[in-house]
């Protein structure tokens, strides 16, 4: 049976509205995690500014990030809305149903008109592993929340896919430039991204344990408890700062910049599966922990930098 229209539910469904909650669902405060990787590394790659570079931005920056946390917004909206902490700077979540199909297919639309133009543009440009790469990256943020993939629900692979979310621009920028992945100023780096990526998952997920299982969604911390993956976080911050000092000196220093996240993290474990909720203030020290963290970088890349390849 069709539901009765009732405009005073769907009064926020015009389109400013709807742009305000694309805008919302692509994590503002995420765009220059994604976008700068790329941008860095293809910049002081090539030392050119072109059109690789300006549409690799752009794509990075704003509509590859509304399909990655569009799309999880589309299919985890059962679950988030159970969960309390879902909600403004941690994911929106529109209350109301009939408004929130509207978004949602509003949402997908977006995804294919803003994704697919520039994903199709930067295919023709490079080499066939440069296409490769950039397709892989896309199939992973669309299989960490896609029904019949759901990587997000697969324990460890969900923490990888996540990490590769972020690690993946700065991979491609690096192929597409043609820049050997093995060259030995480049595979600390990424290697350590992607390190440092899977257990920022890893702890993020602590804080959700209790729910995800309410939810009957899987993750790493359902499977081995919160107390084991905030341990389980450590250990990958930590590894991934000694991966770091394989670099050159003084690019070596960068080795202790994710000291600052075991030092965070490292507070929280006491934490059990019944107080699991407690990770959320990690989580946020997390976010604005990245802000100095990623200056520092950028200021040690600008000094330090040589070239890879």
């Amino acid at each position: 049976m069709l539901e009765e229209h009732d405009p005073s539910r769907t009064a926020g469904a015009s389109a400013p509205g709807l742009l305000a909650s694309l805008v919302r669902a692509s994590r503002p405060v995420s765009w220059i995690n994604t976008a700068f990787p790329f941008a860095a590394a293809y910049l002081l790659v090539t030392r050119e500014i072109d059109a690789v570079l300006v549409v690799g931005t752009l794509f990075f920056l704003i509509p590859y990030n509304l399909l990655m946390y569009g799309i999880n917004d589309v299919f985890d909206y059962e679950s988030d809305l159970a969960n309390p902490r879902k909600g403004g700077i941690e994911g929106d979540v529109v209350r109301d149903r009939a408004h929130a199909r509207r978004v949602h297919r509003a949402i997908l639309w977006a995804c294919a008109v803003t994704v697919l133009p520039p994903f199709v543009w930067l295919l023709l440009q490079g080499s066939i592993a440069a296409g490769v790469t950039l397709t892989l990256v896309l199939f992973g943020v669309v299989a960490y929340s896609a029904p019949g993939l759901r990587f997000k629900e697969r324990p460890f692979l969900d923490s990888l896919t996540s990490a590769l979310h972020f690690c993946g621009p700065l991979l491609y920028a690096l192929v597409v430039a043609d820049v050997p992945l093995l060259d030995g100023g480049a595979w600390p780096v990424w290697v350590a991204f992607i390190l440092w990526g899977m257990a920022s998952h890893a702890f993020g997920a602590v804080q959700d344990v209790r729910a995800d299982r309410e939810g009957g969604i899987g993750s790493v911390a359902t499977v081995i408890g919160a107390r084991a993956t905030v341990w389980f976080a450590i250990a990958l911050y930590a590894a991934s700062s000694l991966v770091l000092l394989a670099l050159p000196w003084p690019a070596t220093l960068a080795a202790l910049l994710p000291l600052a996240y075991v030092a965070s993290v490292a507070r929280f474990t006491g934490v059990t599966d019944e107080t699991c909720e407690d990770a959320n203030r990690g989580w946020r020290t997390f976010l604005w922990l990245n802000q100095p963290v990623g200056f520092a970088v950028t200021m040690l890349v600008i000094a330090t930098w040589k070239g890879w390849g």
